[in-house]
């Protein structure tokens, strides 16, 4: 089908799933969580055993698109708290993934893109590439994905990355898990590719039931900690604190926070 805002493609038994905003350093807008959703139903339903999650130009994904934080403000409760299930629907998406997954980060990954580039079964980058959990810095709380990131790295180094809200390198994302590989930027396609290669050699049944397995784990706990996360981050839309983090980063100035 056609797509606004990835690329979407199919060969060997591989899905590519590209997101195709370069220009906007491929910022999450709510066509391109339409257009990924869509693509992933299309990768599940497909005879691809793998799918690949990369970013056109030099950004893997850089957060939440400007035009739509300038709609913010004006959204009323019952909107943000339907914004707030949708960005958690994408994440568990991504996560709950029947096939294997492979995340091929080719630039910075910021807030929401760190979020769709960690949730990946595999997450392969390059040295330049930059993560951070961006949002107490302007007003956001990362409600959502610190319901999957303490279940990956700990408590103790979650309360660091969340509360800082610190960019932080490809390495210290190797050290702490979030990033299985690093490899340069010619290699970076070629081997999540090879990677994928790899896993097609194996059952498909048992790639997916073990995938399965995995997620039933923790589909009690996820569920619950997910719905008070939505609760969470459409009630912060409506702070001072909000708006005034909102209004600095589109006026480009440091926040002026009441305390």
């Amino acid at each position: 089908m056609p797509y606004n805002t990835i690329q979407y493609a199919e060969s060997d038994g591989i899905a590519t799933l590209t997101l195709n905003r370069p220009e906007k350093r491929n910022a999450i807008s709510y066509d391109l969580i339409e257009d990924v959703l869509a693509g992933l139903d299309e990768a599940a339903c497909s005879r691809a055993g793998v799918l690949i999650i990369t970013g056109a130009g030099n950004a893997f994904c850089s957060g939440m698109d400007l035009e739509n934080l300038k709609q913010l403000g004006g959204r009323t409760h019952e909107q943000n708290l339907q914004d707030s299930e949708t960005m958690a629907k994408l994440f568990r998406s991504i996560y709950d993934f029947p096939k294997p997954t492979i995340a091929a980060v080719n630039g910075p990954a910021i807030a929401g893109g760190t979020g769709v580039a960690t949730l990946c079964d595999f997450t392969l980058a390059i040295a330049e590439a930059k993560f951070g959990y961006t949002e107490v810095r302007i007003g956001f709380i990362p409600a959502i994905v610190s319901s999957f990131l303490i279940a990956n790295i700990g408590e103790k180094r979650a309360r660091d990355l969340l509360l800082t809200g610190r960019i932080f390198s490809t390495h210290e994302a190797h050290a702490l898990g979030l990033v299985n590989e690093i490899v340069p930027l010619d290699q970076l396609l070629p081997r999540a590719r090879e990677l994928a290669g790899q896993l097609l050699e194996n059952s498909p049944a048992s790639l997916q039931a073990t995938k399965a397995l995995l997620a039933a784990y923790k589909h009690e706990k996820l569920d619950t900690d997910l719905r008070a996360a939505i609760r969470e981050n459409a009630s912060s839309r409506r702070t001072a604190d909000f708006k005034e983090g909102i209004a600095s980063f589109l006026e480009k100035r440091k926040p002026a926070w009441n305390r």
